[in-house]
């Protein structure tokens, strides 16, 4: 039925449920991650709005941050999840294009966010004299601007070239997404010189920001070193341990998948891949920045507080 009802101009993604003893499985997990990322960023800009003590530079890039990974999931899961469960795998190039465009810009913004949110952590535990001026109100909303700023041109640079070459018979999409590698196997022309395009962009949007965030924490990490304070210290270090491991999983999935040479990787491979930096960054992105957060736990108790009290006195009347 798939194939009668399915365009010239529509793709067939291959998708991660390619074998039916797992799929059920595969399903329910990314199903689970999926809704605890959205519950948990919605969370974090509840909490982040409404509560006067999170009101400063950090939990202000975090709740763009948690808004990026709830937009940046719903562009790809939903779709996925949706086909599963009415036995369908086609999606339209009118489709197609949006998703790339989407995946690009939010992607992008995300590279390029954390990056600068490595830069303020620094400023905080190394210049703290001197924050409230380097991480101004003003200063803040430069960062965010420059963020989506920097990914929207990634989107508007690339999507149009990607989706511009001719296709060949074959549009199965060996991936649950379109993404631009995947994509580009399908043309039927010489790709060499968008793709070298494509490395140069993944060399600013990838390596200069992890460059700025391994320099950042390797600075923290040098002055929290020399803290008198032991129980600081150890705080510190598990504090940055966190962020680290989930910044590395986010550009090093990112950098395999754009940077390595085709030729060394396999299509399974790239979707493995791809999942950590499209499915499971968004979700631990909140619980690791934030989540574990004092401040954070706070404002959840007191927005408790306020709903109990609110259902208390209303319970009254």
């Amino acid at each position: 039925m798939e194939g009668n009802s399915t365009s010239s101009t529509d793709f067939i993604f291959m998708g991660l449920f390619s074998t039916e003893e797992t799929s059920g499985l595969v399903f329910a997990t990314i199903s689970v991650i999926f809704i605890t990322a959205l519950v948990a960023n919605g969370i974090m800009i509840f909490l982040i709005h409404t509560d006067t003590h999170l009101h400063t530079p950090m939990y202000f890039l975090l709740s763009h941050l948690s808004f990026i990974d709830m937009m940046y999931i719903s562009t790809i899961v939903p779709k996925m999840l949706i086909d599963y469960l009415l036995g369908q795998r086609t999606i339209s190039f009118v489709g197609c294009t949006a998703q790339h465009f989407l995946y690009l810009t939010l992607v992008g913004a995300e590279f390029f966010l954390l990056g600068l949110m490595a830069y303020d952590r620094y400023v905080a535990i190394c210049n703290p004299l001197r924050y409230p001026v380097l991480m101004s109100r003003r200063i803040c909303w430069i960062i965010i601007v420059g963020s989506w700023f920097g990914g929207s041109l990634d989107g508007f640079l690339l999507t149009p070239i990607t989706m511009s070459f001719p296709f060949c018979s074959s549009r199965e999409i060996n991936h649950f997404f379109c993404e631009a590698p995947a994509v580009l196997k399908l043309a039927c022309a010489d790709t060499a010189l968008y793709e070298t395009v494509m490395y140069v962009c993944c060399v600013l949007m990838l390596l200069i920001p992890f460059s700025v965030v391994i320099s950042s924490y390797a600075r923290i990490l040098a002055t929290v070193y020399h803290m008198s304070s032991v129980e600081g210290r150890k705080k510190a270090f598990a504090t940055c341990s966190s962020h680290m491991t989930v910044v590395t999983l986010f550009y090093g999935a990112a950098i395999y998948t754009y940077m390595v040479p085709h030729s060394y990787h396999s299509p399974s491979q790239d979707k493995i891949f791809s999942v950590f930096y499209t499915i499971l960054t968004p979700m631990l992105n909140p619980l690791i920045y934030s989540m574990r957060n004092k401040d954070v736990t706070g404002a959840l108790r007191r927005a408790l507080g306020r709903l109990k009290s609110s259902h208390q006195v209303s319970g009254n009347f």
